[in-house]
Formats: structure tokens, sequence, C-alpha cells
């Protein structure tokens, strides 16, 4: 049976990453104190700690042609959610570090991609399958 996972992670300012995490990304806010917020980032349990300078940025990996963030976290979501999130992403002019597009098209585990970065510069994917059995194929 699947759970929620849990991921703890720094960030340089608290109102900055309300904003980005609480607005616009949409996810509900839960428990917080003066210096960490609970966020609900599709069904998972995401914390941002205060921990000035603490961005966790440390380079990127060759995948498909493109440099990767590394480490990077985010979320699967389905198709319609991802090109919603896309769009609300655009307006709000935020920097990708890799655009949304289609990666590996014909193949086993089509799929939609987003990088970005947060104020604190974690970066962040956000995914979806062409087919969602695909998820985990080889």
């Amino acid at each position: 049976m699947s759970r929620p996972f849990h991921l703890a992670f720094p960030v340089d300012d608290l109102e900055a990453a309300r904003h980005f995490y609480g607005n616009l990304l949409q996810c509900p806010e839960g428990r917080s104190s003066s210096t960490w917020i609970d966020f609900d980032l599709f069904g998972n349990q995401i914390v941002t700690h205060l921990v000035p300078g603490g961005s966790q940025h440390a380079g990127a990996g060759a995948v498909d042609g493109h440099n990767v963030p590394i480490p990077h976290f985010g979320a699967v979501l389905t198709m319609d959610d991802w090109k919603a999130l896309a769009v609300r992403l655009k307006a709000a002019n935020i920097r990708f570090g890799m655009e949304p597009q289609i990666r590996f098209v014909g193949q086993p585990g089509e799929q939609a991609t987003m990088f970005l970065f947060d104020p604190s510069g974690n970066a962040l994917e956000f995914k979806a399958f062409k087919d969602d059995s695909a998820l985990f194929a080889q």
C-alpha cells in the first residue's frame, strides 16, 4: 500500500516559502512555528525549515540530453494537473530550470516534465506520464 512521503528541507526565508508553496503551488499549509512550515504537496508532507544560507543545490546530472539539478524533489501528477500547474507557473513568470516539455517521446516512460527552483534555490520537478502504468517501466 502506498503511503505519503515526508521530506524536510532548508529554506532561508519562511515568508517567501509560504508564498511559493502555499500560494503559487497551492499546497495547503499545515502546522507551523517561527522556524518551520508543513505543507501538503499533492498528498505528501513537506516541511520547510529556516536555515539561513541552507540551499541544497549541489550540481546537475545528465538525463536525456538535459542537465537535471541534483538534488531535487517533486510530484507525479495527472496530465491535466500537470498542464494546469505549467500554465499557472508560466503566468507567474517562474524561472524554469527546464521549461515544461515532453521527454522520452515514443519510449517507455514518456512524460511531461518541468524543473523549477523555490526562492531558496531548492530544485523541484513536476511530471506526468502519458501512461501512468509506465511510471517504473524499464
